[in-house]
């Protein structure tokens, strides 16, 4: 059962409510030619209930193109199957008509009379059902079951039934198939707001994204916009200068160069703490970001007195990576972070559940060289230390990251150290 599982796993959230919203209406087509069309053909005797399982049979197939038909047209893949809905109406109305007319005029006996009006039932409630599926007006889609469940009753009628069993009928029939319609009406709705759900989550990323670059171009703005304007205008001036021959342009030129060489430092600056990530923000924002998502995220584990810079950074982006991935390419509820020391070395380990197979830098991932893992890889391999990713259980995936601590880490209680012990609690 390893491949239906990893299959099943493989699927996003969304995914595997329209699987599971096919299927459903897949297997009343699958009931309906089980309970009436195979059940039918016995009593009913060879040759009428071999018609009758043959037309049974015609239905549950319309019924299930048009299961497959209808939510792709939900999802906006493919055009209203428009000529299906009415095929599939027409079959309904022609079977069940003639299901009602072999139990009026058919073989006799209450077994015949019981499978006839099995079929006449059963046709008319999951008919009208399935055709719901393929409506967007839910106030047409019930219309189409008292259609059918009115008609119901005027054939009854016209084939000679009491009004009070004919009333009887529609009223059964009206009941069965406005409760399959209710149950596909809330199917699209709940399917159509899954996937919005899903689109929303990857907004708010991109959104976190931009919103970071936009950020980052302010710093960058702030520090280049007063410096270039200042080495523009001596610029301007030394040339007037040493256009008319003044010495002064000299001091001009050096103090131009002054400005570039700090302008060239403070943008490594600016970069610098763009790329670098602090371990104790990193760990707040993973909590933060995971449970705007609903996943609950536990930070745990006893830290060391204090962690010198460059280990909290590369902490830091094994933590950012390890949320990016749970947030994108798996279905988790749960996660949790663990950060302690053993034997000379700092351990980071981030364990989530709903795996999907398609962890950055999980074998089967794509992407370029040196992005996902394998940059954290190359990033902790300068500081001694090593990444493991993979698989722990069913349906769990670990990230455990150890860098070994230098023999002069930093001094007790420092900030950066609170700061992480703060967060871990």
């Amino acid at each position: 059962m390893r491949g239906p599982g990893r299959w099943w796993r493989g699927k996003t959230t969304p995914a595997k409510v329209e699987t599971y919203t096919r299927a459903s209406f897949h297997l009343f087509a699958v009931m309906e030619f089980c309970s009436v069309g195979i059940t039918s053909a016995v009593p009913l005797g060879p040759r009428l209930g071999g018609g009758v399982l043959l037309m049974v049979g015609v239905h549950a197939a319309v019924c299930f193109a048009t299961v497959s038909r209808a939510v792709d047209w939900t999802r906006g893949r493919r055009p209203q199957p428009v000529g299906l809905l009415w095929t599939l109406a027409a079959v309904t109305a022609v079977l069940s008509v003639a299901a009602l007319g072999i139990a009026e005029h058919g073989p006799g006996g209450d077994s015949a009379d019981t499978a006839a009006g099995g079929v006449f039932g059963v046709v008319l409630i999951f008919g009208p059902g399935i055709i719901a599926l393929g409506v967007r007006d839910r106030r047409r889609a019930f219309g189409i079951a008292g259609g059918f469940a009115l008609g119901a009753g005027i054939v009854s009628l016209a084939f000679g039934a009491p009004a009070q069993a004919a009333l009887v009928t529609a009223v059964i029939v009206l009941a069965g198939g406005g409760f399959i319609a209710f149950t596909a009406v809330f199917s699209v709705w709940l399917l159509n707001a899954v996937y919005e759900l899903d689109e929303a989550r990857e907004t708010r990323t991109r959104l976190a994204v931009a919103e970071e670059r936009l950020r980052f171009g302010r710093d960058l703005h702030d520090v280049m916009g007063r410096n270039l304007a200042v080495i523009a205008l001596k610029s301007e001036l030394a040339a007037q200068l040493a256009q008319r021959g003044r010495p002064e342009a000299v001091a001009q030129m050096v103090e131009v160069q002054r400005l570039a060489q700090e302008s060239q430092r403070e943008v490594r600056e600016v970069v610098r703490g763009y790329r670098e990530a602090d371990l104790a923000a990193e760990l707040a924002g993973a909590q933060g970001v995971l449970a705007a998502a609903g996943i609950d995220c536990t930070v745990s584990g006893r830290t060391p007195a204090g962690l010198p810079a460059e280990v909290q950074s590369a902490l830091g982006w094994v933590v950012r990576e390890a949320a990016t991935n749970v947030l994108r390419h798996g279905d988790a509820r749960r996660c949790v972070v663990q950060l302690q020391v053993r034997e000379g070395r700092v351990v980071l380990s981030v364990e989530n559940d709903g795996v999907t197979g398609t962890e950055s830098g999980a074998p089967g991932a794509s992407g370029p060289p040196g992005t996902g893992l394998a940059g954290l890889r190359e990033r902790l391999a300068k500081l001694d230390g090593t990444l493991e990713a993979g698989p722990v259980g069913k349906g769990l995936f670990r990230l455990k990251a150890q860098i070994a601590l230098p023999s002069a880490a930093a001094p007790a209680g420092s900030a950066a150290a609170r700061a992480v012990d703060e967060v871990g609690g």
